[in-house]
């Protein structure tokens, strides 16, 4: 029995070794380059004191005002869902229901809205419209932005995530939590560019 756990301990110690010290900065930045990750982010300072954060990025072949109002009406029903797997995100019952059409009744996000994620409330904290948009946790340790770059006809979409782990609990979990995080915001941020795209032909034609 002992060996056993010794050997199970030993093929833990030695994944969560390969994991920082080879896939750890891919699964924090994803699609954004060296650059784009270790830029200064507008909202980054209203969270000055985070323990740890992504960036992630894709580029979408559409204007920012055809990538702005996918993240506008971004949230549970009635608003427009978070373009990742449905199925997972209503497991944790936030009932959220993603649509493929743009919302008119949320394109006019502004600071000190709130939109609920189950027990969590995200605040908006900063709106560029086209540009910036910043959610704030209610307890104020998670701090989530997206920037939108244009880049000759076509926008880079930066996702950033900046957290404060104040107990040890939320130290050891986050680990777990890196990797699960990527496959939702991959999903998300492909979502997001297959809309926007979408929607620019259809203004196009």
């Amino acid at each position: 029995m002992k060996r056993s756990l010794d050997t199970i301990a030993l093929v833990v110690t030695g994944l969560v070794a390969l994991y920082f010290a080879a896939l750890r900065r891919p699964v924090l930045t994803w699609g954004a380059d060296v650059e784009e990750a270790e830029r200064t982010l507008p909202g980054d300072s209203l969270l000055s004191d985070a323990d740890g954060g992504s960036t992630r990025a894709i580029t979408i072949s559409a204007e920012p005002s055809a990538v702005w109002p996918w993240l506008a009406q971004m949230g549970p029903r009635p608003r427009g869902g978070v373009y990742t797997y449905d199925w997972i995100e209503n497991l944790l019952g936030l009932d959220i229901h993603t649509v493929d059409h743009v919302l008119t009744e949320y394109q006019h996000p502004e600071v000190g809205d709130e939109i609920a994620l189950g027990s969590n409330t995200m605040r908006i904290e900063l709106v560029d419209p086209e540009r910036t948009l910043v959610f704030r946790s209610g307890d104020g340790n998670w701090l989530w932005s997206f920037n939108l770059v244009p880049q000759d006809g076509s926008t880079r979409l930066i996702s950033r995530n900046r957290y404060r782990l104040p107990t040890l609990a939320a130290k050891l979990g986050i680990l777990p939590m890196e990797p699960a995080s990527l496959v939702m915001e991959r999903k998300m941020l492909l979502g997001v560019k297959q809309r926007a795209e979408r929607l620019a032909a259809e203004v196009g034609a």
